[in-house]
């Protein structure tokens, strides 16, 4: 295959922000790759839906052969082509993309070092020497002048490798121990290793193709750990494993044979039971094992029901149970252990219509629960005996969540807070004196930085049908809002995932530079209780976007700024997002960036081979069912797309990415070139060494977020440094 390459000249960059701006335009760019097409027909319901660049999928045998094979190396070619184009494209911001980065970079604590906890007699924290790009996993016994053991080197175990995932980390009881998973693909497919800390050593045991986790016994040597489908990568099946045999000697002890749930192992918080759970997007179902008894019989909490949802935790004689039992906004019972299913359950939080239970943690004296209400989260104490209280706080919007809290006799509760304005705080409160004690805060390596320099506001916009849809938004102090205020409205809006208001230094780059920054809390996220998830998915997934545009009108209307200057961001399922309202609303945005985006939906939901497909039918709905084939295909970014005026877009994808398939966006990418009526810019990059999280390490993945950044700064004619 050869493209027609750089096919047509024109001037790409005069628009309306360089121009309003009065920046001289950059010089003239070729229009972009333009990729071949190959005519399929893919039929379903009689219907016919023709795909002229379905030959950019390859399998995963094509992608990792010795040696490339037709089909192979014309998708290399193109999306090489692609990346040469962007690089082309944007050459003249290469000085300012290193600048952003630089700036980013620069807010950031080298020689950082996590929280310490502490777990059975031990002291547990990571740490960042100051030039290293991976962390350093350490620990201290409780005693006096103990001294650091470097348990893993991060910087020394990533050498030579272009990506390094380290997956999950788990000591055993005796404390002599180490399981640690790593990823060096980016499919997120894990092979777990085994260190003896007493001697440093690693063991000859090593479990591949995981997905990333080994549960302890509580007798030291053996592990339970889930295995991935090599085709769909969907985790479905748990082993056993002895340490000092082969993995081929391995016990299976459960398969999730139903396609469209997913199952793994962890140990109860107690450390008496472990736990198997299988999970899909309207159903949960729990196993559990005296961990003093790996061989032995796993019984099931409560056996799976459609709809039914379950968490447990064990405490004493008791679970206690987070479920959607009769309790849309879920509720929290308990149940003996002799007697776990569901008609033995009890209230000990009934349900609320206004207060959505999203998580709980036990203690010897205290219940405390994680809520949300009003679209802001909310921490209640609840002694066991007494009455019970609010934490309380004063940002407009903040996001406030519990984090390690491994000691069940404890009077502290551990919490993280942040806010638009506030970095990550990590504190402990004394949960009868309601003390509170800050242990760390995010340092924002800036003397300039205050919090007290920027401004946060909620806005509620009504949405077509009158729903009130809330909007957090930041800016530095002295912004002025009107219709040339250049503005980034960002979301998400899928798997009941709520966009939190949270710090990031990195969006200082933007304030800085007169941005406001808006996220849109549309339904199909939490926020606003589960009804607010309910009402954003499968038949109502519409309502994700129009929520997205109405925000987005709102704060045009409202003064905050204009279409010729407003951005949009999403990645992912907010990928999709994106490319359902550029289909829907293109003249209401100057540009837009989808980071990895979900956009081909029709065609990937119906190929069960493709990961993660069969687990999302809840979520998008399964496209063999007529009515849900309609309803997906009339918003499917990529079946849209359609001969009209589109804004200038970024995207994103990784060779390598397991949720979102690089063919994904590659073809999307092609197809807007083709039929775009404009003269806007559409630029990829696809990065060959990475999938979906990106670049590892904790400077790396900056260089993506400054091509976002410098993308839409040069478009608003600011593509300088913030001194100038």
């Amino acid at each position: 295959m050869k493209n027609v390459y750089y096919l047509v000249l024109g001037i790409l960059f005069l628009i309306s922000g360089c121009a309003k701006n009065e920046k001289e335009a950059p010089e003239p760019v070729a229009k972009g790759p333009v990729a071949k097409v190959v005519p399929k027909v893919l039929e379903m319901h009689g219907d016919k839906r023709v795909d002229n660049y379905h030959w950019m999928r390859l399998s995963d045998e094509q992608k990792n052969a010795a040696s490339p094979d037709a089909q192979t190396q014309d998708v290399l070619e193109y999306l090489g082509e692609e990346n040469e184009y962007l690089q082309e494209a944007t050459k003249h911001t290469t000085a300012f993309q290193e600048e952003l980065y630089t700036e980013m970079t620069s807010r950031i604590k080298k020689d950082d070092q996590s929280v310490p906890y502490n777990e059975n007699g031990y002291s547990y924290y990571t740490r960042f020497r100051e030039a290293d790009d991976y962390a350093l996993y350490c620990r201290k016994a409780l005693t006096e002048n103990a001294e650091e053991e470097i348990m893993l080197d991060g910087p020394k175990l990533a050498k030579g490798h272009s990506y390094f995932g380290m997956g999950s980390r788990s000591v055993s009881s005796n404390n002599k121990l180490l399981a640690y998973a790593v990823d060096t693909v980016s499919r997120r497919r894990y092979d777990i290793h085994f260190k003896n800390l007493e001697t440093g050593l690693l063991l000859p045991d090593v479990l591949t193709n995981t997905s990333g986790g080994a549960t302890w016994a509580n007798d030291n040597k053996t592990v339970f750990y889930t295995v991935k489908n090599p085709e769909t990568l969907r985790e479905y099946q748990v082993y056993r494993h002895v340490l000092g045999t082969d993995q081929s000697e391995d016990v299976m002890v459960f398969e999730e044979t139903d396609e469209t749930f997913s199952c793994g192992v962890y140990k109860s918080k107690s450390k008496a039971f472990l736990m198997i759970y299988s999970y899909q997007t309207l159903s949960t179902e729990f196993r559990y094992l005296d961990a003093n008894n790996p061989e032995g019989e796993w019984k099931v909490v409560q056996p799976r029901e459609r709809n039914l949802e379950y968490q447990p935790q064990h405490y004493g004689d008791h679970f206690y149970i987070r479920t959607n039992l009769d309790a849309k906004n879920f509720r929290l019972v308990k149940t003996p252990l002799e007697a776990t299913t569901k008609e033995n359950w009890a209230d000990v939080v009934p349900h609320r219509e206004q207060v959505y239970l999203q998580e709980f943690e036990l203690f010897k004296d205290y219940l405390v629960l994680e809520e949300r209400k009003g679209g802001l989260t909310h921490v209640k104490v609840q002694p066991w005996e007494g009455e019970s209280y609010y934490m309380e706080f004063n940002d407009p919007a903040y996001l406030v969540s519990l984090t390690t809290n491994l000691d069940f006799n404890t009077q502290n509760l551990r919490y993280n807070y942040t806010s638009l304005t506030t970095p990550w705080q990590t504190s402990e409160m004394h949960m009868g004196t309601k003390e509170m004690q800050l242990l760390k805060q995010q340092e924002v390596q800036d003397v300039t930085f205050s919090p007290d320099n920027y401004t946060s506001e909620r806005h509620m916009a009504t949405a077509t049908d009158g729903t009130k849809v809330p909007i957090s938004l930041v800016y530095k102090k002295g912004t002025q809002k009107s219709a040339s205020t250049p503005l980034m409205l960002y979301s998400y809006g899928s798997y009941g995932s709520s966009s939190e208001a949270t710090f990031s230094s990195t969006r200082l780059s933007l304030l800085d530079r007169g941005f406001i920054f808006a996220i849109a809390h549309i339904r199909g996220g939490q926020e606003m209780g589960r009804d607010w998830y309910e009402d954003g998915k499968l038949l109502k997934k519409k309502n994700t976007f129009t929520d997205f545009i109405d925000c987005g009108q709102y704060l045009i209307d409202n003064g905050f700024t204009s279409s010729d200057h407003m951005y949009a961001m999403g990645g992912s399922a907010g990928g999709l997002l994106m490319g359902a309202v550029l289909n829907m609303r293109p003249d209401m945005w100057n540009g837009v960036v989808a980071a990895v985006p979900f956009v081909d939906v029709v065609t990937t939901m119906a190929d069960e081979s493709i990961p993660l497909t069969t687990f999302e039918f809840d979520e998008w709905g399964n496209p063999k069912n007529k009515e849900y084939y309609d309803y997906i295909k009339s918003y499917s970014p990529y079946d849209n797309v359609t001969a009209q005026d589109y804004p200038n877009i970024l995207i994103t994808t990784g060779y390598w990415d397991s949720q979102v398939q690089y063919w994904e966006p590659a073809k999307w990418t092609a197809k807007l070139r083709a039929l775009k009526t404009d003269d806007n810019i559409i630029v990829m990059d696809c990065n060959m060494e990475n999938g979906h999280s990106g670049a590892s390490g904790r400077f790396e993945r900056y260089k993506r977020t400054a091509l976002y950044y410098s993308f839409v700064l040069d478009l608003e004619g600011m593509g300088a440094s913030i001194k100038d």
